[in-house]
């Protein structure tokens, strides 16, 4: 829970699987078209994707790199999604990794 302010702070594998998912989308490929180049399994994949696995830092490469990202890229982009400046109204949406939304503010720890 964030200091302060009653609420729960998502975990960074469900936001990490939310990049992933819609990095996926937008490149309009199956799970299967993903995890075949990750070499994952369609499963694993899908459990990633919806927070349900904590995958290592090589399954992470390995999933990112199939979506042409970096690690860089995956946790800048859960970084921006995590990071709310105080007083502020979080979105329902954010806009996608690679996408310019404005820097990242605040300390920042970069875990992969």
């Amino acid at each position: 829970m964030r200091a302060g302010s009653g609420r729960a702070e998502p975990l960074w594998r469900d936001v990490a699987g939310e990049v992933l998912r819609e990095r996926r989308h937008e490149r309009c490929e199956t799970l299967s078209d993903t995890a075949g180049r990750a070499g994952v399994s369609t499963q694993y994949l899908s459990e990633v994707e919806r927070g349900r696995k904590d995958p290592s830092s090589e399954v992470l490469s390995a999933v990112a790199g199939a979506l042409d990202l970096t690690l860089l890229d995956l946790a800048v982009g859960v970084a921006r999604r995590l990071h709310v400046a105080p007083g502020s109204v979080v979105p329902n949406s954010v806009a996608p990794v690679g996408r310019e939304v404005g820097p990242v503010r605040g300390p920042l720890a970069l875990a992969a």
